[in-house]
């Protein structure tokens, strides 16, 4: 079944979209779950239906061009979608939250690794904490755009960790290539000053500088062509994945860091807000990113190297990963995002910034003026994939046994990733759909609580989901009995009530009602 294998990631998505509406909606279950579940269950590993490794010989290669197309597009609709001039405004806070928080997770990240990996040395530690520095903008973007996400985390918020997460999958380019050269450069001096040549000038600088250009460009072309009726609105649609991947070829081609140049393309496009009101309203960038984010994530599920999770020669122990993944969770952004909120005016408050910490899964849900919280941290995915596969194509190909550090590094890399990835989107995936169903268990227990007491046998049941009001002299709650309340006169109350600010106080209103109605 090797000729049909390319057919099953469009069957995925196919099937997916027969009940998006329930599965999203309902379940609160996003693409990126159910596409790595069906991967895994028609991959070599389960039904041997699928197997992306089977394409060509050089799968790294394959896989890491598979990653770049779906991660250039998603960085580049990110851009386009935020609010006009939003980089130039949140300048600050983005430099906050990208390169301090990376910086603190590549250091401890290495430290967990070279820990519980002793036959690593922490430089190579490094070069495998820089492939998990990135927060991944593809699973953040499944797991941010769904109904029960937009009911209830802030707009601010939202928009903040999505050009984070945009951003910071380009700067993990230097953090891998200062542990590239460490490795493969025979002296630290040369290492260092390939690293701020390369990896700063020629690939961060250039590249966001070449994306910028791009976008200023074609946006001017496109508001020229506007002005003279020659583009009509299906073509400025169509720009989302066209240019994309026009900027990433151009800069993977020159060896640029063609993510950030995709990011910077798409912000440079909608800078005056032109191309974002020209698609306003339209779907096919959504469609397009359904499409390309359920047959990635059926890739990843297939290529998943579940056979080198448990490798004695590598030193590779299914506990030592599991409490490896753990720990990342814990400790590689939220206590450096808790510590530093304070200077990031879009962050209010300390359960935002715990979720921010986790872009994940510190889900911080508001609603009745309280906030409840889901720990975690930030979900590795598609970038993390992506980062791996361009290390692993600079350092040499392993023997088995591996020789030196070199070759362990490379032999090592890949199922660490992997593994910590896989964890990381169903723990980051399914975090709504549980913590939904925790939500819906104590709404229940919380209606049977307001059950009426047996000197009230006949209330009806309506009542049970009204709010009771304390007696300030018996101490107990009572219902409002709307009849006693017309004959005193309360309506009277109720009216007056009825003028308050909107904004006032739930606390302050029933004080006030209190002090108005005695016999409550």
């Amino acid at each position: 079944m090797s000729d049909q294998c390319p057919w099953w990631p469009a069957t995925a998505t196919k099937q997916f979209g027969m009940m998006s509406m329930f599965v999203k909606e309902k379940l609160h279950i996003n693409e990126v779950v159910l596409g790595t579940a069906f991967g895994i269950a028609v991959g070599p590993h389960a039904a041997n239906i699928f197997d992306p490794r089977s394409w060509s010989t050089s799968t790294d290669n394959l896989t890491r061009e598979v990653m770049r197309v779906v991660l250039a597009t998603g960085l580049f609709a990110i851009g386009v979608e935020l609010p006009q001039l939003y980089m130039l405004k949140h300048a600050k806070d983005l430099l906050i939250m990208v390169l301090p928080t990376m910086a603190f997770g590549w250091v401890v990240s290495a430290v967990f690794i070279h820990s519980l990996f002793p036959g690593l040395d922490f430089v190579s530690a490094l070069a495998i904490s820089a492939c998990l520095t990135p927060t991944d903008p593809t699973t953040c973007a499944a797991i941010m755009t769904g109904s029960f996400a937009v009911k209830h985390v802030p707009a601010n918020v939202r928009r903040l960790l999505a050009a984070e997460s945009a951003s910071n999958d380009g700067f993990a380019y230097p953090f891998l290539s200062l542990s590239i050269y460490l490795t493969t450069e025979a002296s630290r001096r040369s290492a260092i000053g390939k690293w701020f040549l390369i990896g700063w000038l020629y690939q961060v600088i250039l590249g966001i500088t070449l994306g910028t250009i791009l976008g200023l460009v074609f946006a001017t072309i496109m508001k020229y062509t506007h002005r003279k009726g020659l583009i009509d609105r299906e073509s400025y649609v169509a720009q989302y994945l066209a240019l994309g991947i026009f900027t990433i070829g151009i800069t993977s081609t020159i060896g640029s860091d063609d993510l950030l140049a995709a990011f910077a393309a798409g912000s440079a496009m909608s800078w005056d807000g032109h191309f974002k009101s020209q698609t306003e309203n339209e779907v096919f960038s959504s469609v397009i990113d359904l499409v390309l984010n359920c047959a990635c994530f059926v890739y990843i599920g297939a290529w998943m190297p579940f056979d080198q999770f448990n490798s004695f020669e590598l030193g590779l122990r299914p506990w030592r990963l599991i409490v490896l993944f753990v720990a990342l969770l814990l400790f590689r952004r939220i206590p450096f995002v808790m510590m530093v909120y304070s200077w990031v005016p879009e962050i209010r408050s300390w359960k935002e910034a715990l979720f921010s910490g986790h872009f994940g899964k510190c889900y911080v849900l508001h609603q009745y003026h309280h906030a409840d919280l889901l720990v975690a941290t930030g979900p590795m995915g598609v970038g993390a994939i992506f980062i791996s596969t361009l290390a692993q194509s600079r350092l040499v190909t392993p023997e088995s046994p591996p020789r030196d550090q070199e070759q362990l590094l490379a032999a090592c890399l890949q199922p660490i990733v992997a593994f910590v990835v896989l964890g990381s989107i169903m723990a980051h995936g399914l975090s709504i759909p549980f913590f939904a169903v925790g939500r819906e268990v104590r709404s229940r227990t919380l209606s049977l609580s307001r059950t009426p007491t047996s000197n009230q046998p006949d209330a009806p049941t309506w009542l049970l989901s009204v709010r009771h009001l304390t007696g300030p002299s018996s101490g107990l709650d009572t219902p409002i009995d709307v009849e006693q309340r017309q004959a005193n006169g309360l309506d009277q109350v109720g009216e007056a009530l009825d003028t308050l600010p909107q904004s006032a106080d739930r606390s302050g209103a029933l004080s006030k009602r209190s002090s108005m109605a005695s016999p409550w």
